[in-house]
This record gives structure tokens, sequence and C-alpha cells, in this order.
């Protein structure tokens, strides 16, 4: 059965982080927002802290702490800022996971350790300009040159991009075998022939690193293939079920972050004699928010605790992703409504996080694809 008590190791990680973002995060956050700026210096500061190689083992650097405890943080940071939370996010979800659940002990120690300690950044390069949600049709070719492989091709949408030392690269190298022919590699991101596109002018996580990355014969020696040949795609889809969670648990902060500043601002502001919140108008808006919230966060620890008890959980994390998703959409367009004028100025926060709330249904497996997961799972019951 899950457990809803969660340990004091826990909640002192969820009070650091929350401490974090209130204090430091919110100061700078709509200044970075308009202007695109990386949060350089908070992401050491949440280095610092120990955010960035969470769930890593200790011996490679990390900080052994359980899923749980990464949603509980995610959720925290994302109420203020989900630039940063999707930075960890990445770092944590899709690199430290992957290099410690197939990489060899040499691309540990290599790899992994400047990673989960924080020194260094990694991405996760799979999306394409013709291979976004069908993750099978890869063009970026890894040709098999004995002993090292020659990468040409195009990625792109990569978060880290361009602050990033280390990337994990799936691309095709027997395009006989289709998705079956896919690799996994870890790239040196100073490698000859990388070279990055510009700086996405994005509609909402502004603050995040976000390139397309051009690869043109860059060598790829034969030691830096993860987890075998042909194990790409394989090692792809099992990084994004635990990927959606920490998408999840972004969505949720984000959601919760909106419904505490529209409960705040309903209890303030008046309207007819009184606050707005005695408005059943006002007060019924509040009740779906909050219970859609609820729901979010059951399917987003549930999802986590599987994962923690090493029990199946791809289908949950879908769930959990997609629900937390469409409940961000919902209730940060609701806290920019209860808002009024308000909620369309970038001072009141909540037409940032409406901005942040979309990109959750469509990165790391659109809603649809989640809905996809979601059924096939049901006809296999």
């Amino acid at each position: 059965m899950l457990n809803f008590d969660f340990t004091e190791e826990q909640l002192m990680i969820q009070q650091s982080a929350r401490d974090y973002a209130q204090r430091e995060l919110i100061k700078d956050v709509i200044e970075r927002d308009t202007k695109a700026l990386f949060p350089t210096e908070h992401v050491k500061a949440l280095t610092e802290l120990g955010f960035m190689g969470m769930m890593a083992d200790p011996k490679y650097d990390g900080g052994g702490m359980d899923t749980v405890s990464y949603v509980l943080a995610l959720e925290e940071i994302s109420k203020v800022d989900s630039s940063a939370a999707v930075i960890i996010s990445v770092n944590n979800s899709l690199v430290c996971y992957e290099l410690e659940e197939f990489g060899t002990e040499e691309q540990k120690e290599k790899w992994l350790k400047p990673l989960a300690s924080g020194k260094k950044l990694g991405a996760f390069l799979l999306s394409e300009p013709e291979a976004g949600s069908d993750a099978t049709s890869q063009r970026t070719m890894a040709l098999d040159m004995g002993d090292h492989y020659l990468v040409n091709g195009v990625k792109n949408w990569i978060t880290n991009g361009n602050c990033a030392s280390t990337y994990i690269l799936i691309a095709q190298t027997h395009k006989e075998k289709g998705h079956k022919g896919i690799n996994a590699l870890i790239v040196d991101r100073n490698s000859p022939g990388i070279t990055l596109g510009p700086h996405e002018d994005k509609m909402g996580m502004r603050s995040s690193d976000t390139h397309s990355i051009m690869f043109s014969d860059v060598k790829v020696p034969k030691e830096n293939l993860l987890g075998g040949d042909g194990m790409g795609f394989k090692i792809a889809m099992k990084t994004l079920e635990g990927g959606r969670i920490g998408i999840a648990a972004q969505a949720l902060g984000i959601a919760q972050g909106a419904y505490e500043r529209a409960l705040k601002y309903s209890k303030e502001r008046k309207a007819f004699g009184t606050e707005i919140i005695n408005h059943q108008a006002i007060g019924f808006k509040l009740a779906e928010m909050h219970t859609r919230i609820e729901a979010a966060r059951y399917f987003t620890l549930k999802s986590a605790w599987l994962k923690d008890q090493g029990r199946p959980y791809g289908t949950a994390s879908a769930m959990a992703k997609y629900w937390a998703a469409e409940t961000a959409m919902y209730v940060t367009t609701e806290a920019v409504q209860i808002h009024g004028g308000y909620g369309y100025v970038k001072e009141y926060h909540v037409e940032r996080l409406m901005r942040d709330a979309k990109l959750t249904q469509i990165y790391e497996g659109t809603s649809e694809i989640q809905l996809i997961i979601i059924a096939r799972a049901i006809m296999n019951e």
C-alpha cells in the first residue's frame, strides 16, 4: 500500500527546496523569464544543496535519495520557477539515471560522477525535426567505423543543449533493423563537428537552455556505446518512463503555485462588497482547481513510490504525466481568470505559470502519447 506519511528526511528535502525557491528563485524569476536568461548562479546553489544528482548512488557522488524525495523537491521548485526545475529534471531523470542504469563501471566513473555531483550538466538528445512523438524514425546516423562511430544529423528541442558538457545521443546505426538498430552514445559536448543552433525563443520555460544541435562527421569512441549494440531505443523508452515522473512533479508544482496565488488573491480582492472568494463562481473554481491538484499529486506520488519499490511504473508514470500536465494547464488558466486583468500582467506571476504549463503537455511525450501508452496497457490487461 502507498504510504502517505513522509519520512523526516523526505520532509527535510522538501523544506530545503521550498526555502530556496521562495527565498532566492523568486527574486529574479520574472526578469530571467522576460530576458530568457539561464539561471547560472541558481544552478550552482542548487548543486550545493544536492539537487543535481539526487537519486544517483553515493558511490558515484550522488545523493542516494528516493524518487518520492525527488518529486517533493521538484514540486517546490516548480511552484516558483519551472525553468530551474527542468534543468534538474533532465540531469537527474534523463542523464544520470541512464548512465547508472545502463552504463559500465568505467562509464560511470568517467561520466556519471561529475554529473551526479553537479560539477557538469548533461543533456538527452532524442527529438529530431522529423522524429518527435515517433521516436523510431531517427534520421541522425551513427555509422559503425570499427573503432568509433561517425555521427551526422540534427537534434532539436534539447534542454541544457548549450550548458551541458555531456550528451546522451540516440541515433540510428543499423537502418535496416528499424528501432532495433538504434544506439545510445555518450558524446563529449566539445567534440569536433558539433555546432549549436540559436537559443530557442520559447513561449514558456524561457529561462531554460534550449537549442538544436548539429552533428557533422563527429567521431564517438566505441567505448562510449551505452547498453550494447541496438539497445538505444529500449534505453530511451525506459528512461522516459522515469522522466515522466519528473515532468509530472513539475506540472504539479506549476499548478500548486498558481492555485496558491489565486487563493491568496481571492481572499484579498473585493467585488460587490465582499472578498471574491465568497462569490460562488470563484469558490467553485478554486474547489475544482484544488481537487484536480490533489488527484495529480496522488498519481505522481504513486508512480514515484512504485519506482522506489522496484515495481513496474511505466503506465502509472504515463497517467501521472498526463493528468498533472492537463491539470497544470487548467489550473493556471483559471488562476489568470480569477486575477482578471492583473492575471494578464507579469507582476502577478500567473501568466508565466500558464505559459510554462503548456510545455508540460508537450515535452517528454505529449498528452496524446501518454493516452496511447495508457490505452495499450488497458488492452493488455
